[in-house]
This record gives structure tokens, C-alpha cells and sequence, in this order.
């Protein structure tokens, strides 16, 4: 059985029937193949590392979210080139203006992915969940999960999905 938490319960379950029920994958439009890919991205290194100190083996969602990063400006400037944007100070000022934080975190509050973010107990006292850079953040990592899991074609799709971009071209 595989079980993966948030605040609102279970993320990823197995439904008794060799399925899974998965509410935060429905919210993305993506089905991880490998959910530990998603449980990673969801953990903030406080949690990890207060559940390393109970002898738990826990890793954080720091490298996802610098994959995340790279991805996110690598599939934004490919749909912006694609879009008909001509200078390098054009896509660059509509890059940066499509992921800012505030952007992202916009998004992030969209698809409900600060209910299901793994705190540590003093990011929970602090509503951590609700907080800009933190799900901006985060959305970073689980673009870096979804490039991971299913690669770079699957997180243009999603990418585009979630920024209302066009892919065609």
C-alpha cells in the first residue's frame, strides 16, 4: 500500500482494487508513474529533516525544485519562440512575467497544491501552506517531478496547460 499525506488527507492511495485514487494528480491533468516523484516534490525540507531525526528516511523537494526551474524556463521560452515572439528582450520580459512568483503562485493556489504540502511543524504554526515563495517553490519541484517522471514532451504539455499557452507551431 502506498499512502502519501497532506492536509487534506491522503494525496495517493491504493484503492484496494490495484488502483489509485488520486486527488492532487487530478487537480495537475498528470498520472505519475512513480508517485515517490510527486511525494518528494511535496516535502519541505523542515519536514524531511524532522522525520530524519525520527530515523525516517524523508528527502526534501530542493533539487526538484531547481530541475523545476530550468524546465519552466526551458518549455517557456521553446512555446514563446513558438508564439511568435521575435527578440531575446521580448521573450525574456514575457518569461519573466509568466514565471514570477506571484505567477506561480497563483497558479499553485489554482490547483490546491498548498493543501497537500508537507511542512515541518514550524512552516505549519506559520500557515507556510499559504505563502507565496512556498508555493511557488513547489510548484517548481512537481514541474521537476513531471519532467521526471515523464519527460520534457509531458511537462510542455502540463506547462502549457497551466500557463494557457499554445503548443502548436
Amino acid at each position: 500500500m502506498c499512502y502519501i499525506y497532506g492536509k487534506k488527507g491522503i494525496i495517493v492511495s491504493n484503492n484496494g482494487k490495484g488502483g489509485f485514487d488520486m486527488t492532487i494528480e487530478n487537480n495537475l491533468g498528470y498520472t505519475f508513474l512513480d508517485k515517490s516523484l510527486l511525494n518528494r516534490a511535496l516535502t519541505r525540507k523542515a519536514y524531511a529533516l524532522e522525520q530524519r531525526q525520527r530515523n525516517q528516511a524523508c528527502e526534501d523537494q530542493e533539487i526538484f525544485r531547481t530541475l523545476g526551474d530550468a524546465v519552466l524556463k526551458a518549455v517557456l521560452t521553446d512555446l514563446l519562440i513558438k508564439a511568435n515572439c521575435e527578440t531575446r528582450d521580448e521573450i525574456t520580459r514575457k518569461r519573466e512575467d509568466l514565471e514570477n512568483e506571484a505567477a506561480l503562485a497563483k497558479i499553485s493556489r489554482g490547483l490546491e497544491i498548498g493543501d497537500y504540502i508537507m511542512l515541518g511543524a514550524g512552516e505549519k504554526k506559520r500557515r507556510a501552506h499559504e505563502v507565496q515563495s512556498v508555493l511557488a517553490e513547489t510548484l517548481e519541484a512537481v514541474i521537476g517531478a513531471i519532467y521526471l517522471d515523464g519527460g520534457y514532451d509531458t511537462a510542455k504539455k502540463i506547462i502549457a496547460q497551466l500557463f494557457k499557452l499554445q503548443t502548436s507551431g
